[in-house]
């Protein structure tokens, strides 16, 4: 699906008839049948709607703010009405704000509407699915549109079954870690920028390439590659969500800032959604690979309930308390035997 927002906002991206229409031009099969002057109309419900009440002459709670679909049983009502009655009903429909009318089930807007359309530039668009399904199909498209989104310098990989986003400043290795965990049975997501969208339903993050980089990856001395031709179509995702930020920074840019227990939990925030986030110094020797392998087999761990900083602390603290319990008996076994010697 060809995705165009228009422009973003602190709650979403923002997005016109036309951005919707070149969106689910191929994915709900749009055609344009008429108008055309409201087509850089901002959808401010991303939703479709059903006028079918609204088209009897109730306007109460109208949702003219949505995209207005006409399927089979407003359809039939419209052909039953004359044509004096059906162009007042259609009239007062684009008086109360509606924008925009899309035909299900392959039917065309009537000469009625078509002519009306001319002049008060609402657009009307047709699809040949049924309406139940372009209802569905088009709350995807129209979600896809409108969610939150951005770009970050990085590259995302699946490891272990979590979406790993592994960033930090150019030359230090990302791409060729990515290569590394490939090798391994790991799978690409995308290389050197990765689009996140925020699925604001449950507040998760989703990384994927862009359309025009899916599927490559650019490693210096080698060039340009194509992940699935040499590793194989399962060695590439479509869209992953974002469960772990690694990011690579030098050595001696973070001496004393790293926690060599692990006890204190990072978060990188991206789009108001807090991502774990764990540091990985860079130096000469280091296996970047397997370490950061593990450090998503440790995320998963965490994730499933297990703390292996809780358990070695309690363990320690059993122990002490284990010690302390024998000191304190030897203690009292040797004050009781002076008081029998003593006797």
């Amino acid at each position: 699906m060809k995705v165009l927002p228009t422009g973003s906002s602190a709650e979403g991206r923002y997005f016109t008839v036309s951005d919707f229409y070149e969106a689910g031009r191929e994915e709900l099969g749009l055609s344009l049948e008429a108008g055309g002057r409201n087509l850089k109309r901002v959808i401010e419900e991303p939703i479709a709607n059903r006028p079918g009440l609204a088209l009897t002459g109730f306007y109460e709670h109208f949702a003219w703010k949505r995209l207005q679909v006409i399927g089979k049983a407003e359809t039939a009502y419209l052909d039953s009405l004359s044509p004096d009655t059906r162009r007042e009903r259609f009239r007062a429909l684009v008086d109360h704000h509606a924008f925009c009318f899309i035909y299900t089930n392959g039917q065309c807007p009537g000469h009625v509407e078509k002519e009306f359309a001319a002049t008060s530039g609402v657009v009307l668009m047709s699809s040949p699915m049924k309406t139940r399904h372009f209802m569905h199909r088009s709350a995807f498209v129209l979600e896809r549109l409108g969610a939150p989104a951005t770009s970050i310098y990085g590259t995302m990989v699946e490891v272990c079954g979590l979406g790993v986003l592994i960033e930090g400043d150019p030359g230090l290795g990302k791409s060729e870690t990515a290569l590394g965990l490939i090798k391994r049975g790991c799978a690409l997501i995308a290389d050197d920028l990765t689009c996140i969208r925020k699925e604001v339903g449950n507040n998760t993050l989703y990384g994927s390439a862009s359309e025009s980089t899916a599927g490559y990856m650019e490693i210096r001395g080698i060039g340009i590659m194509h992940i699935p031709s040499l590793f194989g179509v399962s060695a590439v995702r479509g869209e992953k969500c974002l469960e772990l930020v690694i990011t690579f920074k030098r050595l001696q840019d973070v001496v004393g800032e790293i926690d060599r227990i692990g006890q204190t939990r990072r978060v990188r925030t991206i789009l108001g959604v807090d991502v774990p986030n764990i540091i990985i110094p860079v130096s000469a020797g280091r296996d970047l690979v397997n370490l950061v392998e593990t450090a998503a087999m440790q995320q998963k761990l965490l994730m499933s309930g297990g703390d292996p900083v809780f358990d070695l602390s309690e363990r320690l603290k059993r122990r002490a308390d284990s010690a302390m319990q024998s000191g304190r008996t030897l203690e009292y076994g040797k004050r009781k035997g002076r008081k029998v010697n003593g006797r």
